[in-house]
Formats: C-alpha cells, structure tokens, sequence
C-alpha cells in the first residue's frame, strides 16, 4: 500500500504539470473505485483552476479556484500516471489540463477513492476531522506522544498506528523509527519514557524525509508519476529483512501484531 512518502510524492510530482492549470477535460470510465465517484465531478471541475496540491495524512489534495477539492487516496495499488502513452482499462478517471498535459489514476485492484469537498469544509470532513498531527509538521511532538500514550497498555507500535494519534504514519515507517529510536515495537506505550519520545519524533521525521527524498519505497505496484520507481526499500534497516544480521551484530526478527508484521532488533530495541 502507498504510504505517506509514496502520497507526499505523488503530490509532488503531479503539482509539476497541475499547479496553476486549467481542467479543460475529465473523463470518467467506471462508476468508482472503493465508493462511488461524486455524480457531479467533471461538471464541478471541468474549467476550473489548480490553485495548489497537498497531503494529508495518506490523502492527496489538488485545490481548485471554484473552493471545491479533489481528494484522492490512492489505496492498495493506485498511482496517477502523467501523459500515458495509451490509457488502460485501469486508468478510471483521466484529467486533461488547457496546457495538453493527461494525468490518468490507475488503481487496478480499485481500493482507492476520489472525493469532491468543499475547501471550507476541509478539516471537519469526517475522514480528516478525527486525524491526530502530521508527522512532518510541528504539532508532533514527544509531549503530545506521551499525553497520547498515558495509561495506555497496548503496544507501542499499534498506538503509532492508530491515525488519531499520528496521522499517515503506516506499518513500514513505524518500523523504521521505532528502530532508529531503540524502541521495543512491543512495548506498552504508556511505559515508554519521554526520553525516548524525544528520540522517536525526529525518528520518525528521519524516515519519512528520507523516503520522500527517495521517491518512496517500490512495493507491489507503486510507482511515482512520472513511472520511477522508488528506491527507499534498499535502506530498510529491519522492514522486510527477518533473519538477516543487524548493524549491531544482532538478527532481525519478526512478529505479528494487530495482523501487521512487525520487523525488529531485540538487541537495539528495548
């Protein structure tokens, strides 16, 4: 599944050829991916202008002057392709922008969705209203992390999972962090002390910015826009690498949680 580095990419890349463009033309070649494309889209958007691109969470946005959003999330396997040499029968929903530019999104298993909103209404639509602080932005910090986790018994690295918490942060960077923090993924939350909070924050913004710089990590079908490939999976430290040796001389290991594999080092995690 793309996670934040592949979204916050993806944003990227598409704000290159979208940003201050015109939507001249936007087709529509199935009802819908996860739920139900809005009936009104191509007459909501078709004309208007890209007035600028952002994430959030796992979601991206492309604004519009007429202060409606286009929301997109791009699911298990969805990616947006920019000037496709020939549109596939996964390409879904295709835009042409008045500068000739084509960007189709292409999601062939159709987990993911694309939303009309009102730019207004944003932050209290009910997919973003209950969302904890963006991992990137300077509302995640150890003291949040702890009030988050005060009392709280269950893992360490489910509570990271949990989006109320922290938003956008998937199983594979939290992996990543909680290593480079020295942090147990199993451990109760409530028992992590905030010296070691103050290691997990910049942690986890180590490993998301590096991914991004990186283009994201190739897993399963994701792919940048432009059709790169990203290249993060090669510095995974423990995601993906059960029995291979750590730096610290010790093996990776692998346990289940919450149905998610959890990728550690018993030797640097306590």
């Amino acid at each position: 599944m793309p996670e934040l580095p592949e979204v916050e990419t993806t944003v990227r890349g598409l704000a290159t050829v979208l940003d201050g463009q015109v939507i001249a033309r936007i087709a529509v070649h199935r009802a819908g991916l996860r739920r139900a494309f809005p009936v009104d889209l191509a007459q909501a958007l078709t004309g208007a202008r890209v007035t600028g691109l952002s994430r959030r969470a796992k979601y991206g946005l492309i604004h519009t002057d007429r202060e409606r959003t286009l929301v997109f999330h791009l699911g298990m396997s969805g990616r947006w392709r920019i000037d496709p040499e020939d549109i596939g029968k996964h390409d879904h929903l295709v835009l042409e922008t008045g500068a000739g530019r084509v960007l189709s999104l292409n999601d062939a298993r159709r987990f993911g969705s694309v939303d009309l909103v009102d730019e207004a209404t944003l932050d209290a639509w009910p997919q973003f209203a209950a969302l904890g602080p963006e991992p990137l932005g300077e509302d995640l910090t150890p003291q949040h992390l702890a009030g988050a986790f005060k009392g709280r018994i269950a893992a360490v690295k489910l509570m990271l999972l949990d989006q109320r918490i922290v938003a956008g942060l998937g199983n594979i960077y939290v992996c990543e962090a909680l290593f480079r923090a020295g942090i147990h993924p199993a451990r109760e939350a409530g028992k992590v002390p905030l010296k070691a909070l103050k290691l997990l924050v910049p942690a986890i913004r180590d490993v998301l910015e590096e991914s991004i710089a990186a283009g994201g990590s190739t897993l399963r079908d994701y792919a940048r826009p432009s059709g790169e490939l990203g290249y993060f999976a090669k510095d995974f430290q423990v995601y993906g690498r059960e029995g291979e040796p750590c730096v610290c001389g010790g093996t990776v290991e692998r346990i289940v949680q919450g149905g998610r594999s959890t990728f550690f080092c018993a030797r640097c995690q306590k």
